[in-house]
């Protein structure tokens, strides 16, 4: 079975490529930490079904994108409730933005690639 991460992207935003970069690394940072509990002076990640061929495997990671923020927060909101590893990135908009806090990312899995493609596999490749 293959395992991958799946990180979803507004392009509506117009933002510059190292921006975007930026946003799509902190999703999928924020995600593989969101299931990690820090212990002393190490963070552990627990090698579930979902993380561990991941991890030790391909490292597999697709871009792929959204035209909206409501279409973000859906497919956000889809994972979660399948009960993927997802996290949801909001920019600060302090370089971008006007100041204003932007949804900008999504990080799905890592997971199977068949769960994940059934919320993202329609999706434009980035």
């Amino acid at each position: 079975m293959s395992h991958k991460q799946v990180i979803v992207l507004r392009k509506d935003l117009g933002m510059r490529k190292g921006k975007m970069v930026a946003q799509g690394a902190h999703a999928s940072m924020a995600a593989l930490l969101s299931v990690a509990s820090a212990e002393a002076d190490a963070v552990c990640i627990p090698l579930t079904e979902a993380v561990r061929p991941w991890l030790t495997g391909r490292f597999t990671k697709v871009c792929v994108s959204v035209t909206s923020e409501e279409a973000l927060l859906e497919v956000y909101q889809q994972a979660k409730d399948q009960g993927l590893i997802c996290a949801l990135i909001q920019d600060s908009g302090q370089t971008e933005f006007g100041g204003v806090p932007t949804y900008t990312a999504v990080a799905i899995g890592p997971d199977s690639a068949e769960r994940i493609d059934l919320i993202t596999g329609s999706l434009s490749l980035l």
